[in-house]
């Protein structure tokens, strides 16, 4: 009998332990800062301030176009609100990293499909958020209506920003990454594979420009091929 009953104890242990490990972090609280438009803070009924840094999303960096309207767009949608934020992660600044809500409505996929954001593909899990995107991109909504020029990926844009400060260089790139993303006069972002007919010629020396280790990788980040 006190096998049995150590049995069940132990097993009623587990199952509470796995319970708990599938329940996500929730926190609650009023937008009360509006950084740009993939971070927010907010305050807990407890009076304590978190950053929250929207999930699966980059926004427009300082700078760019479209930076501002979009810190705009988020906080027309949650500044002063009541929201509750499911927390997945914590980033290397110390900012919880969630998907916040609104009356049960999912805000990091709203500032996707109204075009004011990019998923960001490196931490992005959720399928449905390219979709949102693509819809947006072919509507022409918020910065997808931009001069292609302008609609330069976060982290593109942070990448380039580095380089321009002498923290990396084109030829650092990783040995296997060997398509050109160009960016011509014009403002077209055109990658470049090796053999092809400009190739050779093609310099990744502007801001903005970059290595690409595969096509699917350049095209996701919106390069396409040459014409021709």
């Amino acid at each position: 009998m006190r096998h049995s009953r150590a049995s069940l104890f132990l097993i009623c242990l587990l199952f509470h332990s796995a319970f708990a490990q599938e329940q996500p972090l929730i926190v609650a609280g009023e937008v009360v800062k509006i950084a740009d438009g993939d971070t927010l803070t907010l305050l807990t009924s407890d009076k304590r301030q978190v950053k929250v840094r929207l999930a699966e999303i980059d926004a427009p960096e300082r700078g760019q176009p479209h930076n501002q309207t979009a810190k705009q767009a988020l906080a027309d949608k949650v500044f002063r609100q009541l929201v509750t934020v499911e927390i997945v992660d914590r980033d290397r600044y110390g900012r919880e990293v969630g998907k916040v809500y609104l009356d049960g409505e999912n805000v990091n996929m709203q500032m996707v499909a109204e075009g004011h954001v990019w998923v960001y593909r490196k931490y992005s899990k959720d399928p449905a958020l390219l979709d949102l995107e693509a819809a947006a991109r072919e509507s022409g909504l918020g910065l997808w209506a931009l001069p292609e020029a302008d609609r330069i990926p976060p982290w593109e844009w942070r990448r380039g920003t580095r380089d321009t400060a002498g923290q990396s260089t084109p030829e650092a790139a990783d040995a296997k990454c060997k398509i050109k993303g160009n960016i011509n006069s014009k403002g077209d972002h055109i990658y470049h594979l090796p053999g092809s007919q400009s190739y050779d010629a093609t310099k990744i020396n502007r801001k903005g420009e970059r290595w690409f280790c595969s096509e699917e990788e350049a095209r996701d980040a919106g390069w396409r091929p040459p014409k021709g």
